[in-house]
């Protein structure tokens, strides 16, 4: 019996168009911007075929600009394939990202029913878990203080106590879980991740956080300057990102 499909990319690629700063003066930077001279193409993302099943764990490494967070931009539809792609979703899903659904200039209670509007949790859901949010965060003392006071591990642990309280099958999470906070409180979110979070629901979680990736996911996918590299496990795929970082290396000292 055929597994169920999560989340199918068909010959996706992302193109982006941008313009550089003109030099010169007023018409010479009118000419410029007339003829398309100081525009130039970006792709972030090359024609990558994948499948998520559901209930699948799915980690996606690789290093900066190397077309990640715009991977998950194109499975949630905030960015449109180039022409002959086709991205498709099954399944309720949240985009979990830290900073996102965040007003700096609200309180951190403002921001629960913000943040969890955002994250799609229903405001009577919010109300009766309001005090579970807040202590599971450890800010009692910081309910009514706005969020651009906080550290950024406060701001992680209230986004985190929020997102454990929303309900959706398919999470798409960049850089959102992992290695922030005290040790007791590491403690606390790896357990209720790996108990109650992760189980049942499929999971896409792009990070740099390589243990948790390792401890987590079925499978791992390797993006280079927008190319996939490699599907596979994670001891697989991390040897593989080592061997490209090493040849990435030596291509910089060659230049």
């Amino acid at each position: 019996m055929k597994e169920e499909i999560a989340i199918r990319l068909t010959n996706v690629s992302k193109t982006f168009s941008i313009r550089d700063k003109s030099r010169g003066n007023l018409l010479q930077k009118s000419a410029a911007f007339v003829t398309g001279k100081n525009r130039r193409e970006i792709e972030a993302v090359k024609n990558i075929n994948l499948e998520v099943k559901k209930g699948e764990f799915l980690g996606i490494v690789g290093a900066n600009g190397s077309g990640k967070s715009t991977l998950i931009h194109l499975m949630t539809g905030v960015y449109r394939p180039d022409k002959g792609g086709k991205s498709e979703i099954f399944g309720n899903y949240i985009r979990l990202s830290l900073g996102l659904g965040f007003n700096s200039e609200l309180t951190a209670r403002e921001n629960i029913f913000l943040n969890g509007s955002v994250m799609g949790v229903k405001i009577n859901e919010l109300k009766e878990n309001f005090n579970k949010i807040i202590e599971f965060a450890e800010l009692q003392k910081f309910i009514d203080t706005k969020i651009k006071y906080f550290s950024r591990g406060m701001r992680t642990r209230l986004a985190f106590a929020v997102a454990v309280h929303a309900e959706a099958d398919i999470f798409l999470m960049d850089e959102f879980f992992g290695g922030v906070g005290d040790e007791r409180f590491r403690a606390r979110s790896d357990e209720i991740f790996a108990e109650s979070f992760v189980k049942g629901r499929t999971i896409v979680h792009v990070s740099h956080n390589l243990s948790t990736i390792k401890h987590y996911a079925d499978r791992v996918v390797l993006l280079h300057q927008g190319e996939c590299l490699g599907i596979g496990s994670a001891d697989e795929i991390f040897a593989l990102y080592q061997r490209t970082i090493k040849v990435k290396k030596l291509n910089l000292r060659d230049e």
